[in-house]
């Protein structure tokens, strides 16, 4: 069959940056390859997870295809974790400056963010590192075939893919998944934007609201505010980033309602309708109807895994449209030929989760490996300012599971370099199996807490536990000495009446 050229994609606004960007990730000249015999694997999706299978694949001898109907890189790169760090950064600047007094720098009342050129700044970076996932560099540098196209299973051993079939031993699905379209009368008529189109933002919206306050949902309303938006907050439950530890949860909220950002809470969305003087949301709040007038509106209300398209039925592998391809421990679909891997099957959608998830079918695909999904460690962080980072299981998570624990609380205002840095507000909270110091699971709240929960991560990991982090010396003054002053208060644990009495008896005899 003849080579195929693809469709073309574009990414507004086409400037000069995604232009770069889209000729390294979806070049509009491509001619995808003419496919070989048999391939050892087929991995249809070019995100993290399908990135990491191909090339890791590849670079241990096997023959591998590589299918992205969009951008390679996908939602990571291109409209998850690389652009929306970017808008975080710009953001945390004006955060700083407001907080400027507190330390003896006096600023202008006013701050004046260029929200283009924010934006602008974010594109450039983006493309700057895109080529890492680039077409060229995959299928010249790696050695996989990269076929552009949307790809869907035709037999037990075949896939299609632009006119061509791709013939499979074991074949990987790793397409993802995408903002969930929640069902509000009115809204696809007033327009909305996700994380898959906010970045492509050119001007500010005056007067912006954000559906959903979790994770995304968050880091998006604070970055908003902070680039000179006004905000307001619509969430169904009690308190916002609900999932996490409360007590972790409240100081994010307390730091939003004090960068007036407008919360609406226990609220349920009635409908949305576009008038002459902006979009009205109509909501009901504690049983109170009311509504609020805003220019754009950002819905932040979960993820749907990209399960459409694939014939997947025709290949007897089992899914769900809310929660993605059913996987066991080993990441095998009900076709044992056929794995998966990332967003599209996994609880945990972060882009180091699928990364490691990847390696695990790299050995479960091609040497009879039995890695299991269950012994990973996965942490993770909302990157908020202060950041919530996390790690194994949370006090709900325990309580549920009836487990016996003791916790270690190290709040930040007993920290010095958090004393002097003015970020008194978090902590380090730390879980142990009780009578033991096996740590169960880790909270951080401090503005960089996701580069502090990683020390946590590794001792559980390496059945590390709490008394030798107390061991481990901290450079001083580091905010990370609350986490080794929570291993001190373990090891004081240590020291009951009865040891303590054989300590006085010994220091007295020695006197």
């Amino acid at each position: 069959m003849s080579q195929s050229k693809v469709d073309r994609v574009t990414v507004p606004p086409m400037d000069e940056h995604n232009q770069k960007l889209v000729s390294y990730l979806h070049p509009p000249d491509w001619v995808n390859p003419q496919p070989a015999s048999s391939y050892n694997l087929v991995v249809i999706g070019a995100g993290p997870a399908g990135l990491i299978v191909a090339a890791g694949a590849a670079g241990l001898g096997a023959k591998v295809a590589l299918i992205e109907k969009h951008l390679m890189g996908g939602d990571c790169l291109n409209v998850g974790c690389v652009p929306s760090k970017a808008l975080i950064r710009s953001s945390r600047i004006v955060g700083d400056i407001w907080e400027a007094s507190k330390f003896g720098v006096n600023v202008s009342d006013s701050v004046e963010v260029d929200f283009a050129a924010v934006m602008e700044r974010l594109r450039r970076i983006r493309a700057g590192i895109s080529d890492v996932d680039s077409v060229e560099r995959y299928q010249h540098k790696l050695g996989v075939d990269v076929f552009l196209g949307s790809g869907r299973f035709t037999s037990n051993n075949t896939v299609e893919v632009a006119g061509q079939t791709l013939r499979f031993k074991k074949a990987v699905i790793a397409t993802g998944a995408r903002a969930r379209q929640p069902q509000i009368p009115g809204l696809q008529e007033a327009g909305y934007l996700t994380n898959e189109t906010v970045f492509n933002l050119t001007e500010r919206p005056q007067r912006l609201a954000v559906i959903g306050a979790g994770p995304i949902g968050c880091e998006l309303a604070q970055a908003f505010r902070r680039l000179g938006s006004e905000v307001v907050l619509l969430h169904k439950n009690v308190q916002i980033l609900d999932k996490e530890d409360a007590d972790a949860a409240k100081i994010v909220q307390q730091a939003f309602v004090r960068e007036e950002i407008q919360l609406i809470l226990e609220s349920q969305i009635e409908r949305v309708e576009k008038t002459n003087a902006g979009k009205v949301i109509y909501y009901k709040c504690q049983g109170q109807e009311a509504s609020v007038t805003v220019d754009e509106i950002i819905v932040s209300t979960g993820r749907s895994p990209n399960v459409e398209g694939l014939n997947l039925e025709a290949v007897g592998v089992e899914y769900d449209t809310q929660t993605g391809v059913f996987v066991n421990d080993n990441l095998q679909t009900t076709n044992p030929r056929i794995y998966a891997a990332g967003d599209i099957c996994m609880k945990h959608k972060f882009t180091h989760a699928a990364d490691f998830a990847a390696r695990m079918v790299i050995q479960n695909t091609l040497f009879f490996g039995r890695k299991k999904l269950s012994a990973l460690t996965i942490p993770w962080c909302t990157y908020t300012n202060p950041e919530i980072a996390r790690v194994g299981l949370g006090d709900r998570e325990l309580q549920a599971a009836g487990i016996d624990i003791d916790t270690f609380l190290i709040p930040f205002d007993k920290v010095d370099r958090a004393i002097i840095d003015g970020e008194e507000e978090g902590f380090v909270k730390i879980h142990v199996k009780k009578g033991s110091d096996k740590i169960l699971g880790a909270t951080i709240v401090a503005r960089h807490a996701g580069d502090m929960i990683g020390q946590i991560t590794l001792a559980m990991v390496n059945n590390i536990g709490l008394g030798k982090i107390a061991s481990t010396i901290q450079p001083y003054p580091t905010q990370a000495e609350a986490i080794r002053k929570a291993g001190d208060a373990y090891n004081r644990t240590r020291l009951t009446p009865f040891v303590k009495n054989l300590f006085n008896k010994w220091l007295a005899w020695t006197r």
